[in-house]
């Protein structure tokens, strides 16, 4: 046993760059494979399991028009709302090398709890509320849990609780390079990945606030992605990059396009990087180590429609049960003929994800291998009602009323502009643990 706290700091430095260190500790650099690097080498078939916690947390505010708001210049915000949610996910995934340095996979994301509620943010009353005072809600509050007794307090609207499965993840995975073959080269992987909704979708019917408590969106996705992964001595360096596209949605999903002006009607696609380095704490000559693995993320999330913070409060807002103020009518052509329930699901701008990733990695002998992982994920400021009002198809400069101009999913009461709701300072915490075993 190496008691570290005896050995100077160089020491045990120059230790660990004399040890013959294969790149087997980070994820980017293990390739399953069906004809491992060595004769015996676990690569065949690699089974794990990730739990995560994650605590989300934003401020939602709306923007003000109306008397003493300056005529030109940017709309000011007003303090409304404050949004939390607790997700508990368990994934297995399983790896399976079927060719040299090639393999597929597959994953269940399993949300096996999830809560959330919107609260008056500091500093606001239900008296002061423009939520309030739009009638998206009833004064006192709502709760699926009791729908005929207001919460009080400061809570404004409480969702069911949920769980369940969205998609199932399929791919298949190539190294082009592998440094575990040839030490002078860098690890690189490609691969191709389809999401695949098999969960049931998620909707919120405020006359049976409980019946439904799915996390499902019902889009099919598709997401291409490489690594590069390479052993520097005591430090690995790591990349990846990849891009998500909606192809397809069921039949029962939200993301339908209902014609006329509407615009955007899909998911918005996504494009990040995540990148970092692994720097080895202990390492010893039977495959034992100990390692720090340090990360950032940045991801783009393209205009389209999301379950936002919002969504469940949007849905009970326009149930024509409740006659409430979002109730929608998806024909322009014959407006006030048809009510329908608003689906709750709302068009979004551009945003960014940023993060930071700190992870605490150790492997025990050849076979299995644990990981304690904490995220920290900053969003940046977004509109998140942000449908247009149409499109102009006879060059008049207006969307002319009663007509296939019209976008059926624009609502004044929340798109038009001066109505609109942002999401800001959003903050959410990730904390996971892993475990991997290599056959």
């Amino acid at each position: 046993m190496i008691r570290c706290s005896h050995v100077r700091t160089g020491a045990v430095i120059a230790f660990i760059l004399a040890l013959p260190i294969a790149a087997r500790a980070n994820p980017d650099s293990l390739v399953p494979s069906a004809i491992p690097p060595q004769p015996g080498e676990p690569t065949n078939l690699v089974m794990t399991l990730t739990y995560d916690y994650e605590a989300d947390h934003a401020q939602i505010e709306r923007e003000q028009v109306g008397p003493g708001v300056p005529a030109n210049g940017p709309i000011p915000l007003q303090k409304d709302l404050e949004w939390k949610q607790n997700s508990h996910t368990i994934t297995p995934r399983v790896d399976i090398g079927i060719l040299r340095d090639a393999w597929i996979y597959g994953a269940l994301p399993i949300v096996i709890a999830q809560s959330r509620d919107l609260r008056l943010d500091s500093g606001v009353s239900y008296g002061t509320s423009s939520t309030v005072a739009s009638k998206l809600v009833p004064t006192g509050g709502y709760a699926a849990s009791d729908p005929t007794t207001p919460p009080g307090g400061s809570e404004v609207f409480e969702g069911p609780n949920r769980h369940g499965l969205d998609q199932v993840d399929a791919g298949l995975g190539i190294a082009l390079m592998n440094q575990a073959r040839d030490d002078t080269k860098p690890t690189w992987k490609i691969g191709a990945e389809a999401r695949i909704a098999i969960g049931r979708v998620a909707r919120f019917d405020p006359t049976e606030p409980t019946a439904n408590t799915a996390v499902g969106q019902g889009a099919h996705e598709v997401r291409l992605w490489t690594t590069f992964d390479r052993r520097l001595g005591w430090a690995e360096p790591w990349l990846e990059l990849y891009w998500q596209v909606p192809l397809a949605y069921t039949s029962a999903s939200l993301f339908q396009n209902p014609g006329s002006g509407a615009t955007n009607t899909g998911k918005g696609q996504i494009a990040g990087a995540n990148f970092g380095f692994e720097a080895y704490a202990i390492t010893t000559p039977d495959q034992n180590r100990i390692s720090l693995d340090i990360g950032a993320r940045i991801i783009g999330h393209f205009e389209g429609r999301e379950y936002t913070p919002l969504w469940e409060m949007l849905a009970y807002a326009g149930s024509p049960t409740n006659s409430g103020p979002l109730v929608w009518y998806p024909n322009p052509l014959s407006p006030g003929a048809m009510a329908s329930q608003y689906p709750g699901i709302s068009n979004v701008e551009n945003y960014l994800e940023t993060g930071a990733r700190v992870a605490v990695r150790a492997q025990l002998g050849p076979h299995v291998r644990f990981a304690v992982l904490g995220d920290a994920v900053w969003v940046s400021d977004h509109a998140i009602t942000f449908a247009d009002a149409g499109v102009d198809r006879n060059g008049n400069m207006l969307i002319d009323p009663n007509s296939n101009e019209v976008n059926p999913l624009h609502v004044d009461a929340i798109d038009l502009v001066g109505h609109r709701y942002h999401s800001v300072h959003e903050l959410d915490f990730i904390i996971g643990v892993q475990g991997q075993v290599l056959f």
